[in-house]
């Protein structure tokens, strides 16, 4: 797997970085999506990860707002896709530049996906695991956390918590 996280010869990094952000995108949103029905306000009613971790969204006016993991969720997905639209920031046509903080964004957004991960591993594994997509999942969280480590997305204070599936997972790759 760690083949599918290298900068491959010849290919521009911020392009790399971009590609693998909007597939990483696809794919969480979708295995999210297939729990949905499962991670309701009720459910939910904080958006949490492993042990008293509560995750806070900050709206753009830098006010942290706790709210339902349904609706942080929401909140980091909209942005995450506003960005992946915006040409200034995701550049499609050829010969265009990448911004200055290019890296800072794509950073936030790999901070979004592996809280959206985390939450669903510590809120929603059982449904994950009757469901039969537990391979899925941990495929998803070991490629994600393979590309992080290898781009230096995410601080080791943000993976601690989850260190010790981090490291089962990459025994069993």
């Amino acid at each position: 797997m760690v083949a599918l996280t290298v900068l491959p010869p010849g290919v521009d990094q911020a392009e790399w970085l971009a590609s693998n952000t909007v597939a990483f995108f696809k794919h969480i949103n979708l295995f999210s999506s297939a729990l949905s029905e499962f991670c309701t306000p009720s459910t939910c009613p904080t958006a949490c990860g492993p042990g008293d971790t509560v995750y806070v969204w900050t709206d753009d006016h830098g006010r942290k707002l706790k709210c339902s993991a349904p609706l942080y969720f929401d909140y980091a997905m909209s942005y995450i896709q506003e960005l992946l639209t915006d040409e200034e920031v995701f550049p499609t046509k050829a010969g265009s530049v990448f911004p200055t903080g290019f890296v800072f964004l794509v950073q936030k957004v790999f901070l979004l996906f592996f809280r959206t991960l985390a939450h669903i591993y510590c809120s929603h594994y059982r449904e994950t695991l009757a469901l039969g997509l537990h391979p899925h999942l941990n495929t998803l969280f070991a490629h994600l956390t393979l590309f992080c480590q290898q781009h230096s997305l995410l601080d080791p204070e943000d993976t601690e918590p989850m260190q010790d599936l981090i490291t089962a997972l990459g025994q069993q790759a």
